[in-house]
């Protein structure tokens, strides 16, 4: 088994936010049980977890780095939730993300493959 990151990126800031907040908490119990279907199915690595709007982002300045806030402008798609899944490869943790219920309403889900260290 290898391990997946699945990213949920979701607009949290402008004025006409994907998916909007009624269409998040439609979203919400399915969500669940999407996720206790992934934790059933022995799936799941790390519980869901939620991140905050304000992020911070550390660049390369004239002298020492610079932090900024962020991590986007208004109107961006921001991490609206992370988990952590193991799939015997790429296709299975497709579809599994696939079946994320937000999707419907305008949310972006990013599969990431964890590579072994160096």
């Amino acid at each position: 088994m290898e391990e997946f990151l699945l990213v949920i990126h979701r607009d949290f800031t402008s004025e006409n936010q994907v998916p909007t907040p009624e269409q998040m908490k439609e979203a919400l119990q399915p969500y669940k049980e999407w996720v206790a279907g992934i934790a059933a199915k022995g799936n799941l690595v790390g519980t869901p977890k939620r991140w905050d709007l304000e992020g911070r982002v550390i660049k390369k300045g004239e002298t020492e780095a610079r932090v900024g806030n962020g991590p986007f402008r208004k109107g961006r798609k921001a991490i609206g939730g992370v988990l952590l899944i193991q799939c015997e490869n790429y296709d299975q943790a497709v579809a599994i993300a696939k079946g994320c219920p937000i999707i419907q309403y305008g949310a972006v889900v990013e599969l990431r493959k964890a590579m072994p260290a160096a």
